[in-house]
């Protein structure tokens, strides 16, 4: 059976790790470094870099699309070293209360990707410890923030009337690609995992609105990444 594990020449990675879905709040992220991050290792289709933000180690790795890709890095970031871990990303609104640029914690997730099925017995939430740090931290952004379940699904282009509806009559917020799966795989392998995700488009209307140009998704991005930086060194 194959597990994920350290290769001999690889370096073991910082107990404090911070995932991010996007390249450009990967750049992001990486500007808020006061020194240059040092790139430790490239983990498939995404890169790892480790750095100190106000004296605390952190890796930062990215970018990853969908539950797959983001659970590979996961598990191999785990065998590295990593133990808390603060993911990052954007998704799409259900509710007509969460608007473009607002703020959606999940406290759990649906599962509608292929990932979490091959990781049985775990609750697919978020570890509570650091949902709450995450929870203090944004307060301070003075952005709306929703706490509550988002649907996570491998087909974005499969998300349809009927299933929006569903969806909607459960009070589910938001929709995106990786975070129930992160949380199945974080609850099987015993870390410490969150997510943050910034609303980038709005499908409550059953109707797709882009947000990805408006200021507001942007100005909720920047202070979205000072805020996880804060948290992950708090934690």
């Amino acid at each position: 059976m194959i597990e994920p594990r350290r290769g001999r020449h690889e370096e073991s990675l910082p107990h404090l790790a911070i995932l991010v879905f996007s390249p450009e709040d990967l750049a992001s992220f990486s500007a808020c470094f006061s020194q240059p991050l040092r790139h430790s290792n490239k983990l498939y289709l995404s890169e790892v870099f480790i750095g100190a933000y106000e004296g605390t180690h952190v890796a930062l790795a990215g970018p990853m699309l969908g539950a797959p890709q983001a659970v590979l890095v996961l598990e191999r970031m785990i065998a590295l070293g990593a133990r808390k871990f603060i993911a990052a990303g954007w998704c799409g609104s259900l509710r007509n209360e969460v608007r473009i640029g607002d703020i959606v914690l999940p406290s759990g997730a649906i599962c509608e990707e292929g990932t979490s099925g091959h990781y049985p017995g775990v609750m697919c939430g978020p570890s509570s410890e650091l949902f709450n740090s995450l929870k203090s931290g944004l307060a301070s952004t003075g952005q709306a923030i929703h706490e509550g379940t988002v649907w996570t699904t491998d087909a974005p282009f499969r998300e349809t009337y009927a299933k929006i509806k569903a969806f909607q009559s459960q009070g589910v917020l938001a929709v995106d690609m990786e975070t129930s799966a992160l949380f199945s795989v974080s609850q099987f392998r015993g870390v410490h995992l969150a997510v943050v995700l910034v609303v980038s488009d709005d499908l409550s209307g059953l109707k797709w609105v882009h947000g990805f140009r408006d200021p507001q998704f942007h100005e909720s991005r920047k202070r979205v990444i000072k805020s996880i930086l804060m948290t992950i060194c708090q934690v």
